[in-house]
This record gives structure tokens, C-alpha cells and sequence, in this order.
């Protein structure tokens, strides 16, 4: 129950109201109009400017309050990654989800976090001070703070795959790649569990299949038999690193 709201003008004073015990940031509000009886008060994002798209030499930096829709028609959107955003939710809730507020929400089964997770994207998150981390870092802490923008790099290689069981559901298996002109490769694998996995991450692409395998070995639950997963995880893998573009 939101029982206080506020729309700050600048950042500074938008990070100074979510000190406050039981606030949490309002940016494009599908998370907090869920039903609740806990009192919240809400810090409204609206007026900061952090909606934007900007490309930086290779990189992309998508601001937190971007909705999912406007990065999906933006050109700058590599194919995968708009592939990632129509499976993570219909367009009437792409219209008003930000990039934050679905990164910070991702379970497992999220083929957005799974492809960001592959394309290591770094995430800027400012509470007193601004700090980068890796995607991978913030889903498994979730530190303190609010994102204020996610960058992908544009110059990479990258695939996505998957197995849905209708084409309106999330995927029972998903798997992201994403191979850099060293030569370095990341193989996320989604679908499962709390949080996206990371499979591989090595100079190579050698392995692939095995380590999709390796990353489902426990991954049991009422959509999928882990041996099931097992069995497609593989050839995803495999269907990723030869649709590399």
C-alpha cells in the first residue's frame, strides 16, 4: 500500500528520499502496483532524464528508466537481445516496465538478464557514491543503491536460443552467447532457478555443449526434468555458437 509519494527534480534528492525507512524507487510501476498491505512510500523517476539511449564508442548505455519497448525499437538494439525482450513480457506491460525495474525483479526464467548476462553487461548504481559492477555481481548481491543506467558492448558477436512451451510463455530453457573478437566466450543458460547461470565464460568456444550440459545437472522443477534440460541445453548451445552474428 503506497502511503506517501514524491517526485524529486534532481538525483541527489531523489537518492536523499530512498534513505528513508520502507521507500523504494517508482519508475515504471509494474512492480509496485502489485497488490500489498505494506505501507511504501515511493520516490518517482520520472523527472531525472535517465530514460535515455546513448551510444559510447562500442558501447550502448541504455538509462534505468528506458522501457523495454523503447529499447527494443531503438536500432541500436542488437537482434538478440529485442529476441529476449518480446519473451520477457507482453507489449502492454513493455510499455511501461523499465530496464531496471526488470533487471532488478529477474528470476531465472528472465531471457532479458539471461542475454545481459552473456553480453556482461555492466550496470552503474549510485548510493553516495557511483559504482560499476558487472550484471553478474548485481544479480547475486543486489547491492544497495539505484541503477541509474545498464551499458552492453555493441561490439560482440551473439546468439540466443530457446524452448518455450506456448509462444506467449517464458522459456523452459533458454541459452545466450556472446563471443568477443578475442575470442573470449559467455554462455548463459536461463529458464531455471533465481538467477540466469553462467555456463562458460573461457578464450574459446571449445566445450560448449559440455558445460551447457554441466550448468542443468540439478535443474528440476514443475516446467521441466532436469534430464530434459540436460538434453536440449546442448543442442541450444550448439544452435548459438552457429548462429553467431
Amino acid at each position: 500500500m503506497i502511503t506517501a509519494y514524491h517526485r524529486p527534480q534532481t538525483l541527489d534528492e531523489a537518492l536523499k528520499l530512498l534513505t528513508q525507512p520502507n521507500t523504494l524507487p517508482l519508475g515504471g510501476g509494474t512492480l509496485l502496483s502489485q497488490p500489498t498491505t505494506d505501507p511504501v512510500s515511493v520516490v518517482d523517476l520520472q523527472r531525472l532524464g535517465l530514460d535515455t539511449l546513448r551510444v559510447k564508442g562500442n558501447d550502448l548505455e541504455i538509462g534505468a528508466t528506458c522501457t523495454l519497448q523503447s529499447l527494443l525499437e531503438s536500432e541500436e538494439c542488437p537482434e538478440t537481445l529485442k529476441i529476449a525482450i518480446k519473451l520477457e513480457a507482453p507489449i502492454n506491460i513493455r510499455n511501461t516496465a523499465t530496464v531496471a525495474g526488470t533487471l532488478v525483479s529477474a528470476d531465472g526464467r528472465s531471457p532479458f538478464a539471461t542475454m545481459l548476462l552473456a553480453m556482461d553487461a555492466k550496470v552503474t548504481v549510485v548510493s553516495g557514491q557511483s559504482s560499476v559492477v558487472s550484471v553478474g555481481e548485481f544479480l547475486l548481491t543486489h547491492p544497495k543503491g539505484l541503477i541509474t543506467s545498464i551499458t552492453i558492448p555493441l561490439n560482440i558477436k551473439n546468439a540466443f536460443e530457446f524452448v518455450s512451451r506456448t509462444p506467449a510463455d517464458k522459456p523452459i530453457i533458454c541459452a545466450a552467447l556472446a563471443q568477443w573478437n578475442s575470442g573470449r566466450t559467455r554462455l548463459t543458460l536461463g529458464g531455471y532457478g533465481t538467477s540466469p547461470m553462467l555456463a562458460m565464460d573461457g578464450t574459446e568456444a571449445d566445450g560448449l555443449d559440455t558445460a551447457a550440459q554441466n550448468a542443468y545437472h540439478e535443474a528440476n522443477d514443475e516446467w521441466a526434468s532436469a534430464e530434459y534440460r540436460i538434453d536440449v541445453a546442448a543442442t541450444l548451445a550448439k544452435r548459438c555458437l552457429a548462429g553467431l552474428k
